[in-house]
This record gives C-alpha cells, structure tokens and sequence, in this order.
C-alpha cells in the first residue's frame, strides 16, 4: 500500500529536489535507498512517476511505495580476522588487520571484513544491499586499504551511517596515521588534486589536472637508522583512495616503507634497511587513532589501535639501527 506524504519546504524557498526532501520526511532512511525507490518507479505524484532528480515544490502530496532492501551479495565468513574495539546498538569499531580487505570487490569476493561482519550479525538487515551501486558495502561509512592495518567505524543503520558519512563530509572526523617512510618528510599541511594516475589505472595521482581536493597534515617526523627511515604521524583532512601514500611519495618524496605500488621504485640504500622491509612485506601504515562524536548520543569518542606485531617488530629493528 503507497503511502500518501506532504513535502516539507525546501530551505532555501522555491523548488528543491525530490530525493533531498524526501530524505528530510524518512530521517531513518539512507539518500541512497531513497534514490534507489525514485529509480524503481516507487514515487509518484498525481499518479505520474517521479524522476529521481525532479525539482518540486513544498506542500506536494506524493505517493511512495516503500521497497525493501534487495538481499546482499556478500556472503558471511566466520573466518575473517579482526577485533571489535568497541560496540552498541548503533555502530561499532574495529581494529582490521594487514592483508584484509574492506568488503568484496572484483578479486576479492570473500574473505572481507564486510564478509566477516554478516558472520558476525553487526549488520542489520536494513543495511544489508542498500549501496545501490554495489551491495557489498552495507554498513562502511569509509575504508582503508587491504595491507594497512587499524581503525574504522562501521554503522548499524541508514542514520548512523549516514550521520557518520556528513562528519567525513564536514572533515570533523579525527583519523590519524602511523607510518614508516623511506626520508624523513618536511613537517606541515599538503594540499594537491587528486585523481586516477593517467597511465596506471591501479595508482592514483596529485599530478592531474582535474580530480578532488586532497589535504594530509605531517604532524612529527623522528629520523630512524641514520635517517634513512622516519617514524611518521599524520592526519587525514580528507579521505581520499591511497591519499597517504601519494602525498607522501609524490608530494613529500618520501614513500612509505615497503610500499610496491608508491615506492618510486626506490630501494634502501643499506642492505639492513632491505631486510627490514622484506619482512614486513606491505606498506608501513597504521591507522591508529580515529575520533567522532556518536551520532546518536552526541559523546565525543576516540579511540588509539595499538601498534600490530610485524610493525612493532620493523620500528624495533630500526631502532636498532640508529646511533644514540
């Protein structure tokens, strides 16, 4: 049965789109689904379908079909490693290890945290499939990259979600980074564009000449093994794919320890510092702290991921080799 719905004004007077006002009437519903019923022929004035980008004005009456979610793709996997650092009924953080990635995507169908959190019954059924794009992200409000291990906040509702998703909009979410870099990087603010790397499709770049505004914060830098390697901390101003690893190999020309994909094809200079990084393997990056205010609640939260074994084991042989 349709339900009958009078739309509210839009805010800045005159006509607004339909999505945006219907997101103001269903505050418990994500955009996204919102967008997927317009798309399905779900809304209608009058009796014509309504188009998901139609402008409208205030004090319409519309008739809206509400359609569940469609089933996810991603299937549960009991197996799937990671810790739970906290948890309500609203969201919950984890500590993601290296070499797991966030949630399926081509060559990686399973064996993801989204995966591992079905399993787990952290994802409600509401959120389950509501990325209309790609039902396999129900509940990621962002991501970091398989081998980089620490913190992320995964909802358990359109709300949260998308309460969390603003704060990532408005840059009020504290995420900071650990690193280990080949240099030691000027301290201070970076600031480029950022894009896909023109002619690796794999890489992302700041040297494009259109893409998204990218801003990293290098907050200290401690020089290691006669300054051949950095203990780094950085903050995220913004989120975006790989932004780390190219502000700080393109930008600072510094790249991460061990990092395949940024290196630059630069190898340590001492065979000690070779090894090191042989053994650890993947790129040197720890999201270690991560801090917003709880969407429903309002508590300020913030939370610190302790170093994992195979970086704390590399920071160790580092020190080893740095003169007193």
């Amino acid at each position: 049965m349709p339900r009958r719905l009078t739309l509210p004004e839009p805010s800045q007077g005159g006509r607004g789109r339909i999505d945006k006002l219907l997101a103001s009437v269903y505050e418990d519903v994500s955009r996204a689904t919102i967008q997927r019923w317009l798309s399905e022929g779900r809304v209608s004035i009058g009796g014509r379908v309504c188009g998901p980008r139609e402008l409208v004005a205030g004090g319409v009456v519309v008739e809206v079909e509400e359609g569940a979610p469609p089933p996810s793709e991603a299937a549960p996997d009991a197996s799937v490693p990671f810790e739970v650092v906290f948890e309500d009924e609203h969201l919950l953080v984890v500590d993601k290890p290296a070499g797991v990635v966030v949630h399926p995507a081509r060559g990686h169908v399973t064996g993801t945290l989204v995966n591992g959190l079905i399993a787990r019954g952290s994802v409600t059924a509401e959120l389950l499939g509501e990325e209309p794009a790609s039902p396999v992200r129900p509940g990621i409000v962002h991501r970091i990259d398989k081998d980089t291990s620490g913190l992320l906040v995964v909802a358990k509702s359109a709300k949260v979600r998308e309460g969390l998703k603003q704060q990532l909009a408005r840059h009020s979410m504290e995420r900071q980074y650990h690193a280990l870099t080949l240099g030691v990087p000027p301290l201070g603010r970076v600031e480029s564009l950022h894009g896909r790397h023109p002619q690796a499709r794999l890489r992302f770049s700041s040297a494009v000449r259109e893409g998204k505004r990218a801003v990293t914060h290098v907050l200290e830098a401690s020089a290691l093994a006669g300054g051949e390697v950095a203990l780094v901390r950085c903050r995220l101003e913004t989120g975006r794919t790989h932004q780390l690893r190219v502000h700080l190999s393109e930008r600072l020309h510094t790249p991460l320890l061990a990092d395949a994909l940024y290196g630059l094809g630069r190898a340590p200079r001492s065979p000690a510092v070779a090894q090191i990084a042989a053994r650890l393997g993947r790129q040197a990056l720890h999201a270690a702290t991560l801090g917003f205010l709880h969407p429903v609640t309002g508590e300020a939260l913030r939370f610190e991921a302790p170093w994992p074994r195979d970086l704390s084991e590399a920071l160790a042989a580092l020190r080893a080799l740095t003169p007193r």
